[in-house]
């Protein structure tokens, strides 16, 4: 009998649990929620702090797996002010967000950052031909630009700062928008999915001290949003005339055209390369 009844509780144990249609109903909405919070934070550049945060977390949970008592100490401590960190971190972004959801655009514009084969568009060789070209020309005539070639982090927020233009990249649009005195020339033009989406747009400054005091706003603008995306930017001095090319937070200042055609299209090689891999982990 004792077998019997403890076999029969065995079988009760993996018993499958009825589920409702509210239980169904429920699994769904918090399924389609966190789909969207995802999408939402690929969507900017909470992406990039996010990876952070996934980083210190599997510290923590490795530390306390492997009984590393003082990394525990630190991680926990740190975790401990870890929520204020992320709602002072994400602000602008969280601020965003519930301005959307205010609005009723929430699920609409999170939608909008799904990536597909088409908008996963690399530069081609024509568009690296026409932005040299045109850099070329304003060098030597010493108009000041600031071009933005975004990357696999979408600058929308940037974008949004600007005015739509949406063209095809040629050199003379390109000559013509920087053009002193002209209505779009100030702020930076944003290059994406291999056409000029945006111009007059503005980039946050860097903040770091060890720039060159001989660089002005232009110069910190561009490496501003490079430190904080994986875009590439061109920049040409307004005072100089000078080519530079910026990524990574890094610089390359005075190069000629032959080097920055060279750069661009090292660099279109490594999105192509990164633009791949998207795909077939898709």
């Amino acid at each position: 009998m004792n077998i019997l009844q403890s076999a029969l509780e065995q079988v009760s144990f993996f018993t499958i649990p009825q589920v409702t249609v509210k239980d169904m109903l429920d699994i769904l909405i918090v399924t389609v929620g966190i789909y969207k919070i995802i999408i939402w934070i690929k969507d900017t550049r909470t992406w990039a702090l996010f990876k952070g945060i996934i980083m210190i977390l599997t510290a923590a949970i490795l530390s306390y797996l492997l009984e590393l008592h003082t990394i525990s100490f630190i991680v926990s401590n740190t975790l401990t002010a870890g929520t204020i960190a992320v709602l002072i971190l994400f602000q602008p972004e969280l601020r965003r967000a519930l301005e959307q959801l205010g609005q009723g655009n929430l699920w609409g514009s999170t939608g909008g950052g799904v990536l597909n084969d088409k908008d996963m568009q690399e530069l081609s060789d024509s568009s690296v031909l026409s932005i040299v070209k045109a850099t070329r020309i304003m060098s030597n005539v010493k108009t000041g630009a600031l071009i933005v070639i975004e990357g696999t982090t979408l600058l929308e927020e940037y974008k949004r700062t600007g005015i739509p233009i949406n063209a095809v990249i040629t050199q003379q649009l390109l000559v013509n928008i920087f053009e002193k005195n002209t209505p779009l020339h100030d702020g930076a033009v944003i290059i994406s999915k291999n056409r000029i989406h945006s111009a007059t747009c503005f980039l946050p400054l860097s903040s770091n001290l060890n720039i060159s005091k001989e660089l002005g706003t232009r110069h910190r603008a561009a490496i501003g949003v490079t430190e904080e995306t994986d875009a590439v930017v061109v920049v040409v001095s307004e005072e100089t005339g000078a080519i530079s090319y910026v990524r990574n937070g890094r610089i390359k200042r005075d190069i000629d055209s032959e080097s920055l055609e060279k750069l661009l299209t090292t660099s279109k090689r490594t999105r192509s390369k990164t633009l791949t891999f998207w795909r077939k982990s898709r």
